[in-house]
Parts: structure tokens; C-alpha cells; sequence
């Protein structure tokens, strides 16, 4: 089998998707890249990773290009995300099988949206709804919005990021969080507003006001940050709250096998959020907002996380301060979310599920998921 997957860059939020799928075909893997890595994400610490042996850079040269396009063309499976569809145009005129992967479609109001963002669906994919093109979610919001404009019918499969996940046994991660000391609790985002960073200093606020006994880290870079730093020295908030970053990927992963509970504040403009993923790997207790494209796949209330309202004051709040206040339900969340993720939201999982699917589909039968990767949306 020749699979080649479309996107606009290789980062390490991919890469481990990409080395499972070489250890199960080989040369047959290939991963084009259409862009290089933006400045932005190399100055927060990302790796440009152009020169992994399956890496294909369309956007280097000429003959580049031009291997791009016949992948496009000659691969028995693709996989396109964020890539142009002129590298699928000849393959769908073909019908032959492609994936799309991807995140919603409608971040905003689905009746407010521009005419000519409805345009553009129609022409990447309702057009398309009869060939044999399936949706791979990489948010719980993609197969609603998918059914909004009548496309993929019956063709949409639960998907997302695979970033690394932890090597460590549980019981090693378990060590090192807090037992009679401060719940640490981490944030782990940009400053900027969707990521919601301003929820964090209230519920530094409130948690101070009640007396517990807690520490935060907000870890991250971005336009709003000194802001916010000015407004914790300001309330005199330096005793509950940190600033930090930027890090490399394994010096956060470090971070959060250190940390007790991760808090995830972003609104319905996040796709995804691999953050949850590394989190929940590293045996975080995660409390999480509902609209983050990656929570209702991967965590189910209660058991191995928390899921709060962002439109009720102080749903955060609450969610939190339970987890500090009841050790016994802060351990049984963070065993669940690490069995979570690293039994099944993981790249040699996701990969095994893949490659069945790519076969049941070809064979006209069902994959029998019923939950992770692959199962039906």
C-alpha cells in the first residue's frame, strides 16, 4: 500500500502518527509538507522537521512540486488536511479512496458565516459527497458542520491529533504528583484571547479568596502575557501563580508530569488542542471547556476528566476546586485519563484503526468501533 498524507507542515504534533504509519508500510508512507514552519511556531520552541526520511517539501523546488503532485495522483490512499486541492483534483476525478482531515468548519455562528465560506465547501466537499471521499474529525464539531452542508453522508469518522504520548508506567507518573503539598495545577496555551488566559487569573482569584492551597503555572508566550503578569503582581497573586516559557515539547511534557490538574480554557475557535492529548498522557486530571474541539472525544465527565461551561460564571471554579478538595477523585481521573490516551487516543492505535478502516471500506463492511479513532461520527 502507497498512503501519502497532505498538510501545510510537519511538527512534532505529527510526527508520531507519521513514524507508525512508516513502521506498518514503509516506503509507502510519505508526508507532504506544502509550506514551510512559520516563524511563529519555531519562536515557541517548535522543531522544523523537513528533513524526516518520509518528508516530502512540495514548497522547496520544482521536482519537489512535481513528486507532490503525482503522490497526489498515484497514492493508493490519501490524507489531506490543510494542503491545496490541486494536489487531489486528478485522484477525485479518478474517485479514488482520499480522506479530508478536518477540524469544523464553522467557528463562528453557522448563520452568520460569510456566502463565500459556503462556496468554498461546496466546491471541497459537498460537490464531492458521492465519490469515495471521507471526512477524518479532527474535532467533535466537524461531523455536525459536515451535516450542515450535506456533505460526507454516513462518511465521517472520529479522528484528531496524536502527539507523543508519555513512556513512563503510570505508577512512576503517580509519584510525582502532589499528595499532602499545593494541588499544582498547569495551563499550557498562547496569550491570546481564544485561549481565554484572564479565566485563569479569576480562578487564581477565587481559589485564594477560599484559602486552598494551590499553585498555578500559566506556561506560554503570546501578545497578552505581560498583561496578565501585571495584573497578578498587581492583586498580589505571586504566592498561587507563575509565569513561564517558552519551552521545548519535552520540557512542557515535563511540566505536566509534574502538575496535578491541567486546565484547558480555550473557546470554539480551538480545533482541536493536542495540549488535552499530552496532558491526559501524562496523568493530568484535566478540567477542560466543552466548545474545544478535541473534549467530547476524549473525555467523558466525571471519569477521566471534568468538563465545565464557559457561558456559566463559575462553572471553572467549581470543577476545580473539586478535584483540590477530594484527592481519592482527583487519582481516579488522572489513572482514567492516562489509560485514555495511552490505550487508545494514540499514533500506533490510531494508525492500527486506520489501515482497518482503509480496508473495510474497500470491502464494503463496518470496522465494528464503537468509540476512538475511526468509529463513526
Amino acid at each position: 500500500m502507497t498512503l501519502t498524507f497532505f498538510s501545510n507542515f510537519l511538527i512534532h504534533h505529527q510526527t508520531p502518527f507519521c513514524e507508525a504509519m512508516v513502521k506498518r508500510i514503509g516506503d509507502g508512507f510519505r508526508f507532504v509538507a506544502t509550506e514551510p514552519v512559520p516563524q511563529e511556531r519555531l519562536d515557541m520552541g517548535y522543531r522544523d522537521l523537513e528533513d524526516a526520511p518520509y518528508a516530502v517539501n512540495a514548497y522547496m523546488d520544482d521536482a519537489s512540486y512535481r513528486e507532490a503532485m503525482r503522490l497526489g495522483e498515484e497514492s493508493d490512499v490519501v490524507i489531506i488536511g490543510s494542503a491545496p486541492d490541486e494536489f487531489i483534483l486528478k485522484r477525485m476525478e479518478q474517485n479514488k479512496l482520499t480522506f479530508r482531515y478536518h477540524e469544523r468548519f464553522f467557528k463562528k455562528f453557522r448563520w452568520r458565516f460569510d456566502p463565500r465560506a459556503l462556496r468554498q465547501r461546496y466546491l471541497q466537499d459537498t460537490r464531492y459527497r458521492k465519490k469515495n471521499l471521507y471526512m477524518l474529525c479532527a474535532s467533535a464539531y466537524t461531523a455536525p458542520d459536515c451535516r450542515y452542508i450535506h456533505a460526507y453522508p454516513n462518511k465521517t469518522y472520529k479522528w484528531g491529533y496524536f502527539p507523543e504520548v508519555t513512556r513512563q508506567p503510570y505508577e512512576r507518573l503517580a509519584a510525582l504528583k502532589s499528595r499532602d503539598d499545593d494541588v499544582r495545577i498547569l495551563w499550557v496555551s498562547r496569550f491570546i484571547p481564544l485561549k481565554h488566559p484572564e479565566e485563569v487569573i479569576d480562578l487564581c482569584r477565587k481559589l485564594k479568596a477560599d484559602g486552598r492551597r494551590f499553585v498555578i503555572e500559566m506556561l506560554g508566550v503570546g501578545e497578552l502575557r505581560e498583561r496578565y503578569e501585571r495584573i497578578a503582581e498587581e492583586e498580589r497573586l505571586g504566592d498561587h501563580i507563575t509565569f513561564s516559557g517558552p519551552f521545548d515539547p519535552e520540557e512542557v511534557l515535563d511540566r505536566m508530569r509534574r502538575s496535578d490538574i491541567f486546565i484547558f480554557t480555550s473557546d470554539k475557535n480551538e480545533g482541536w488542542g493536542a495540549v488535552m492529548n499530552e496532558s491526559m498522557s501524562s496523568a493530568c486530571a484535566p478540567v477542560a471547556c466543552r466548545e474545544i474541539g478535541s473534549v467530547p472525544y476524549l473525555i467523558e465527565h466525571g471519569k477521566n476528566g471534568l468538563i465545565y461551561d464557559k457561558h456559566s460564571k463559575n462553572s471553572l471554579y467549581a470543577n476545580v476546586s473539586a478535584l483540590i478538595d477530594d484527592p481519592a477523585l482527583r487519582t481516579v481521573i488522572q489513572k482514567n485519563a492516562y489509560d485514555t490516551v495511552n490505550d487508545v487516543w494514540n499514533a500506533d492505535a490510531a494508525t492500527e484503526r486506520l489501515l482497518h478502516l482503509i480496508d473495510c471500506i474497500q470491502k464494503g463492511t463496518e470496522t465494528g468501533y464503537t468509540f476512538g479513532p475511526c468509529s463513526r461520527d
